[in-house]
């Protein structure tokens, strides 16, 4: 949309369905250059201290962020921008930006001073296995500082997303995480015999510069964006912003703080928080292309609906994203479990080692279980934001969030890192059940509208899959090369993608067509 509400001449906009297809594309391009990424990291620098201080130096830049802008800005401040164009006051949405942007920039730059300062102290208290290890506490504080600096263009960019998401332009955003990819992955290739592991952390920078802030601030501007320089607390548009926001700064959530357990639990182990990291990191490669991508697309129409009046479509339009997400988490979580031994053999090599790689498949197997709901949860919290509700999700989350501590506590140490593993998914599924019950309590969306045969046809055709793919891998003659680990990875994958559609075509499912009419789109 240009400054007069006329769609832009640069880009054309998006249905739902187009939308989340692009940004699943986008996601599976970026899951791809992640799996490069860390393929390359575990190459060069293994499972020990120097990547240990590297995954654990996300972490204060995370909180900060997490913190001082409710760790998604674009979610609140779509449902801000939103009400004014559905006002046909363009010019009143790009004030409100540019007051929200100015003022929040004040605050954050501030905050990146202050953690800049406290990083050693930050670093002591988060990672209880560095306090006798002076070097990852070192090297963790140094990467710290380097990657703080960050947040700023990170927000930066948020901003501008919002502005072109409530515009139903994902173009831009789209590519934000294959220029971040790219950056961490060129600076490891290109640096690491100079810097070492601090080749990573100036790749992150850079990556976050020329992707999620370059990127979208060009399209933001070319889409018409009239930029205000205004630093206002008192500014109605921004009151209503932090309105919105405030829960989400006060209160915790396990999707956020999980991370944060495993590393504090994690660093007890050397290379422990890089084992958990991978699994984690190798989880969320599947887990990024079908929930985040589908919910970012999904909030600005969630937004529309409630702001109509539309509650019956509401509520249908969050039930029919939920059930099929949820199904198709359930297939590519059969895929992955029965072909994860292979898939994870990919990553040895180098300073990675054959222990490193199968410690990691038991964990990816254990975290992979609960890919569907992990799935899911983002869409039912976006219900809430687009219903213009962050302090219910917030209460909640940050009430089961104090209540896992001692869940992850007790079975870490009961069963290490495996018990880590299991204290997440058990987080995760409290987490998204209880937000499920609340909106339906609130009658924001109901339990009836879920669409349960499709959801049981998935299950179905997910369990027969499984045993297909499982039974013809593991009797399939053993490999000990990459080629071989592609090779069984290929007729694996040929046989769940036979047994899924031909049991989901059986059944009378709808999923197929429905995935195949949103590439149409």
């Amino acid at each position: 949309m240009t400054a007069s509400g006329s769609a832009s001449p640069h880009k054309k906009t998006h249905t739902a369905g187009s939308a989340a297809m692009l940004l699943m594309a986008s996601a599976l391009l970026s899951g791809l250059l992640a799996l490069a990424r860390i393929k390359i990291v575990n190459y060069l620098f293994g499972a020990g201290a120097a990547q240990d201080a590297y995954r654990a130096a996300f972490k204060l830049p995370d909180l900060l962020s997490y913190f001082l802008t409710g760790g998604a800005v674009a979610i609140s401040l779509i449902t801000v921008l939103n009400r004014y164009l559905t006002a046909g006051d363009d010019e009143g949405a790009d004030r409100a930006l540019s007051v929200v942007l100015c003022t929040m920039l004040v605050i954050l730059g501030i905050g990146v001073v202050v953690a800049e300062i406290v990083a050693p102290g930050y670093v002591w208290l988060a990672n209880s296995g560095f306090r006798n290890d002076p070097l990852r506490a070192h090297l963790c504080t140094a990467l710290t500082r380097i990657i703080l600096p960050a947040q700023l263009f990170f927000f930066i960019g948020s901003c501008m997303s919002s502005r072109l998401q409530v515009r139903k332009i994902f173009i831009y955003q789209a590519g934000a995480p294959l220029v971040y990819n790219l950056g961490i992955i060129l600076g490891a290739i290109f640096l690491h015999k100079q810097l070492g592991i601090y080749s990573l952390a100036v790749g992150v920078l850079l990556g976050v510069i020329f992707g999620s802030f370059l990127l979208n601030t060009t399209g933001a501007f070319r889409t018409g964006f009239h930029f205000t320089p205004l630093v206002d607390f008192r500014a109605p548009a921004f009151r209503e912003w932090f309105s919105l926001t405030w829960p989400l700064m006060i209160g915790v959530s396990l999707v956020m703080f999980d991370g944060f357990f495993l590393n504090y639990f994690g660093s007890l182990k050397e290379g422990g928080i890089t084992l958990i990291g991978n699994a984690k990191d190798l989880f969320n490669a599947p887990f990024n292309v079908i929930g985040p991508a589908a919910g970012a697309a999904s909030l600005p129409f969630f937004a529309s609906l409630f702001q109509q009046d539309r509650r019956h479509d509401f509520s249908h339009a969050v039930s029919r994203s939920v059930s099929r997400l949820f199904c198709v988490g359930m297939l590519v979580s059969a895929w992955m479990i029965a072909l994860a031994p292979w898939l994870m053999d990919l990553f040895r090599g180098g300073k990675f080692h054959h222990d490193d790689a199968v410690t990691t498949t038991h964990l990816f197997v254990v975290l992979a279980i609960t890919l569907a709901i992990w799935a899911v949860q983002g869409i039912y919290a976006r219900a809430f934001y687009a219903a213009s509700d962050t302090l219910t999700p917030a209460i909640t989350g940050t009430i089961i969030t104090v209540a896992s501590v001692p869940l992850y506590w007790l079975l870490f140490h009961a069963r290490g890192l495996e018990g880590l593993a299991i204290a997440s998914d058990l987080g995760i599924t409290i987490q998204t059940a209880t937000l499920a019950i609340l909106l339906h309590r609130k009658d924001l969306v109901r339990f009836a509208h879920l669409e349960y045969p499709e959801l049981a046809r998935a299950l179905f055709a997910a369990l027969l899959a499984f045993a297909a793919t499982y039974i013809l891998a593991h009797h399939l003659p053993p490999v000990t090369t990459h080629p071989g680990d592609l090779l069984i990875l290929a007729a694996g994958s040929l046989a769940w993608l036979a047994i899924t559609f031909a049991t989901l075509h059986l059944t009378g499912s709808k999923l197929p067509k429905q995935i195949l009419r949103r590439k149409a789109a």
